[in-house]
């Protein structure tokens, strides 16, 4: 992996950031207002850095660009590049799959023992609920039409009226 190539381009946190909203929407298949609109980018992406360093967030960053520009601009293309960069890479891999987990479920989850081993511990790296909207905010919500138990009730009556179950 060249990466110093984009290294040089993702100086400021603002870039990586930006860059890191570009591979969650693709991670999630939400629109990047859809992300924004959940308040948790910044926490996400600060956990990240906290927890593997910033070294290997811009191998992240890195790899994403390199799937996008070997994709050019074909979706299915850039899905099996994801795969080849992120999901299948050993060290990058189960970073990405937290990613997609944060972002569903509001959590951060331990990453691997033989991760661990093979590139570092981390005192952070715990299991925990990244802030106190997360778990709310979560993605998990929308996708499967629904609320979050014990938050954001759809209102009252609401129990009177079937659910609705679209076909997909």
């Amino acid at each position: 992996m060249v990466l110093h190539k984009y290294l040089l381009i993702m100086k400021t946190h603002h870039e990586k950031l930006s860059v890191f909203l570009d591979l969650s929407v693709v991670l999630t298949a939400f629109s990047a207002y859809q992300l924004h609109g959940t308040g948790q980018l910044e926490a996400y992406y600060t956990t990240i850095v906290d927890i593997i360093g910033d070294q290997t967030m811009s191998e992240i960053l890195v790899a994403f660009n390199t799937a996008k520009t070997e994709a050019s601009s074909d979706q299915k293309q850039l899905e099996q590049q994801i795969r080849i960069h992120l999901l299948s890479n050993d060290k990058l891999g189960p970073i990405t799959r937290n990613i997609i987990k944060m972002w569903f479920i509001g959590s951060w989850y331990q990453l691997p023992n033989i991760w661990r081993e093979a590139y570092g511990k981390s005192e952070k790296d715990q299991t925990f609920v990244v802030s106190s909207i997360a778990y709310t905010e979560g993605l998990l919500w929308p996708t499967i039409d629904s609320h979050p138990p014990g938050a954001k009730a759809p209102g009252y009556g609401t129990w009177a009226n079937p659910p609705k179950i679209s076909e997909v």
